[in-house]
C-alpha cells in the first residue's frame, strides 16, 4: 500500500525529479518490458539474501489466497448456470451460434472474475500484511546500501487505498468482459487486456509504497509511469502472470514487493539494475 512521505523527496526535490531522471533510463519499449520482467526476478533472488523476512510475506498471501480461491471455484461451478441465465436470447438460435455466444459471455465473466480477484489479493494482502511487507521493503532498502527513506500513513492509510486499487480492478474487469463479447476473437482479445489491466495497476500499487516514502505524490508518480511505461507494465505483466499459476500469488507476493523496491531505487536514485 502507500505508506507516507518523507519531507521534500530526495535531495528536497519531488517535482522536478522525475523529469531529470528520464533520460538516463531510456530505452526500447521490448528491452525495458523484458527489464521489467527482471526486476520481479530480482525479487525472487531477494530469497537467498534474507529467507527469513521474505518467508513472513507468505502469510498474508496464503490467508488471503485461500478466501479468493473459494470465490472463484464457486463461480467456475456456477458459471454454465450463469451464462444461461443472462443469455436467454440465444435460445432459440442455431446450435453453433448460441454455443458460440455462451463461450463468449462465459470466458468474459472468467476473465474478470480473474481481474478482479488478482487485484483484490493485491489489495487485501498487503492491507491484511503490512507490517510484514514493511520489513521486506526495508531490508530490500537497507540491502540496497543508502538511508531508508521515512515511512508512516499506517494500516487505515492502507484501507483507502486497498478501496481505491479495487474499485479500479472492477473498472479494468468491466473493460475486459466487454472486450470479451466479441465474436470468434473475444475470448483472446479480453484474456490479454485482463493481463495488460491488471498488470499495470498491481505495478502502480506496488511501487507505491517505496515513491511515496521518497516524497512523490500522485502527479510525480504517474508522470514517472508514463515516461518508463513498458518497464512498469512488464513488471506487473510478469507479477499477473505468476499469479496466475497454481499457488503462484502466495509465492510470488514476497518477491513483488521486493522487486517493486529494486525498480524505484534503479529509476529514482539512480542505482543500476544488475
Amino acid at each position: 500500500m502507500i505508506w507516507g512521505a518523507s519531507a521534500g523527496g530526495r535531495d528536497g526535490q519531488d517535482e522536478s525529479m522525475p523529469d531529470a531522471a528520464a533520460p538516463k533510463h531510456s530505452s526500447s519499449a521490448p528491452r525495458s518490458f523484458l527489464v521489467g520482467a527482471r526486476d520481479l526476478a530480482r525479487g525472487f533472488a531477494f530469497w537467498s539474501r534474507r529467507p527469513g523476512v521474505m518467508a513472513s510475506g507468505l502469510i498474508p498471501a496464503a490467508i488471503v489466497a485461500t478466501v479468493l480461491l473459494a470465490g472463484l471455484i464457486a463461480l467456475g461451478a456456477s458459471l454454465p448456470g450463469i451464462v444461461d441465465a443472462i443469455t436467454p436470447f440465444a435460445d432459440g438460435w442455431p446450435g453453433l451460434w448460441a454455443g458460440i455466444v455462451r463461450v463468449a459471455a462465459g470466458t468474459a465473466l472468467l476473465g474478470a472474475a480473474i481481474v478482479v480477484v488478482a487485484v483484490s489479493f493485491t489489495a487485501l494482502t498487503l492491507m491484511v500484511g503490512e507490517p510484514f511487507y514493511d520489513r521486506i521493503w526495508r531490508a530490500v532498502e537497507a540491502d540496497a546500501g543508502g538511508a531508508v527513506p521515512g515511512a508512516g500513513g499506517g494500516f487505515w492509510r492502507s484501507v483507502l487505498d486497498a478501496v481505491g486499487l479495487i474499485a479500479r480492478g472492477l473498472l479494468a474487469a468491466l473493460a475486459a468482459a466487454l472486450l470479451g463479447l466479441v465474436p470468434v476473437v473475444g475470448g483472446v482479445l479480453g484474456s490479454v487486456t485482463a493481463v495488460a489491466l491488471t498488470g499495470w495497476l498491481l505495478a502502480d500499487e506496488l511501487t507505491s509504497r517505496a515513491l511515496v516514502a521518497r516524497g512523490m505524490g500522485p502527479a510525480d508518480r504517474r508522470r514517472l509511469r508514463r515516461m518508463h511505461r513498458a518497464r512498469f507494465l512488464g513488471f506487473g505483466v510478469a507479477t499477473q502472470l505468476c499469479f496466475l499459476v497454481p499457488l503462484g500469488a502466495v509465492a510470488t507476493m514476497p518477491a513483488a514487493v521486493a522487486g517493486s523496491t529494486r525498480l524505484v531505487r534503479s529509476l529514482v536514485d539512480d542505482v543500476p539494475a544488475a
